[in-house]
């Protein structure tokens, strides 16, 4: 299932991640894609909200992941940006659909690591301040979409 809709400013890039917390469950993927600067981050920042993490999130870019134990469910923020071309063992499978919610930025990276039942969504630039995301999803993730798609138009 896919749905299609228009954010037109970070805040309400936020609201949709925080909606998007109260769908998931523990073990949950979410694959973020876009250009640098899309809002990847901004969603996740959102989620964050959304499972009452107080902790600044920012994107792990330079450190590849960062954990968030002090919310509602534990949240890990993986960023394989720069990890492209590199196939060392980092680790990063033991906090893939594991005992939290797993966020990537630039799944593309990492696909041997990531499970083929995952929530995508993609964001493009349209002007300066809104984005167009995509949200798709099979097996269990088809409600969440079903459930956005309400919400979200």
């Amino acid at each position: 299932m896919k749905h299609e809709f228009k954010s037109i400013s970070a805040d309400q890039t936020i609201e949709f991640g925080k909606r998007l917390a109260a769908l998931l469950k523990l073990g949950d993927i979410v694959l973020l894609t876009g250009d640098l600067g899309a809002g990847k981050t901004t969603i996740t920042k959102g989620i964050a909200k959304g499972l009452n993490i107080t902790e600044k999130v920012n994107s792990p870019t330079f450190n590849i992941l960062k954990i968030y134990l002090k919310g509602d469910k534990p949240l890990f923020h993986i960023d394989a940006y720069r990890l492209e071309d590199d196939k060392r063992d980092i680790g990063l499978d033991e906090y893939i659909g594991e005992a939290g919610i797993t966020v990537i930025e630039w799944p593309m990276y990492i696909k041997h690591l990531v499970p083929s039942e995952a929530l995508e969504i993609k964001i493009t630039h349209c002007d300066l301040t809104s984005r167009n995301i995509v949200i798709s999803g099979s097996g269990h993730y088809t409600k969440v979409v079903s459930v956005i798609a309400k919400e979200f138009k």
